[in-house]
C-alpha cells in the first residue's frame, strides 16, 4: 500500500506541472457557458460516474452558491442508453445522443482511462462533425482519444486507479475555478 500511495504522490505531481491546462479548460468552458453553450460529459464504468459528479458540480454547487449551470452527463439516462444499445448497438450510446442534443455552441466532455473505448471515440467523432468544443481526459497515452480534443489533460499512468484518482483532483480544480467565477471570485 505504501508503494501505491506513493506512485499516486508522483501522478499527482505530473499533474501540478498541466495546471495551465486545467485552467485554460475551465476558461473555455465558462467563455462557452456564457456564449449560451452546454456541456455534455461522458465516460464508461469509473468515468460515467465521473461524468455524472462533474454535472452535479456544476449544476448544483461545488463548494459555494452561484447560479445553476448547463451540464448533462449522458450516461445516465436508462431509456435512452438501452434503447440505443438494443437497436443500435454498444458503439452508438453515446453518439446517437450527441448528434440529439449537442450543437456548434455546446461542448463534450470525454473521460476514458484508455482513450480507444469505442463508443468514447465514436461520439467524438460526432462532436467533431458537429463542430462542438471537445475536452478529453485520458491516461498516459491518450489513445485515439487526444486526437479529437482541442484540450486533453492526461494522467501520467495507464492503470484505472491512478488515471481516475487524477481525473478526479484535475476536475474538481475545473469545477472550482469556474464555480468561482460565477460566484463573482474570478
Amino acid at each position: 500500500m505504501k508503494d501505491q500511495i506513493a506512485e499516486h504522490v508522483r501522478v499527482v505531481q505530473a499533474a501540478a506541472a498541466r495546471v495551465g491546462l486545467l485552467e485554460e479548460i475551465a476558461d473555455s468552458i465558462i467563455a462557452r457557458f456564457a456564449a449560451g453553450g452546454k456541456l455534455f460529459v461522458l465516460g464508461n464504468g469509473g468515468s460515467a460516474a465521473d461524468a455524472q459528479h462533474i454535472a452535479a458540480e456544476l449544476v448544483g454547487r461545488f463548494k459555494i452558491d452561484r447560479e445553476a449551470l448547463p451540464a448533462i452527463a449522458l450516461t445516465t439516462d436508462t431509456s435512452v442508453l438501452t434503447a440505443v444499445v438494443n437497436d443500435l448497438g454498444g458503439d452508438s450510446c453515446f453518439s446517437r445522443q450527441v448528434q440529439a442534443l449537442v450543437t456548434q455552441d455546446d461542448m463534450v466532455w470525454a473521460l476514458s482511462v484508455s482513450g480507444t473505448s469505442p463508443n468514447v471515440i465514436a461520439a467524438l467523432e460526432a462532436a467533431k462533425a458537429i463542430g462542438a468544443m471537445i475536452i478529453g481526459f485520458s491516461g498516459k497515452s491518450g489513445g485515439k482519444l487526444k486526437g479529437y480534443c482541442e484540450f486533453c489533460f492526461l494522467a501520467d499512468h495507464a492503470a484505472s486507479d491512478r488515471v481516475q484518482e487524477t481525473h478526479q483532483l484535475a476536475y474538481h480544480l475545473i469545477c472550482d475555478r469556474i464555480e468561482k467565477h460565477y460566484a463573482g471570485g474570478h
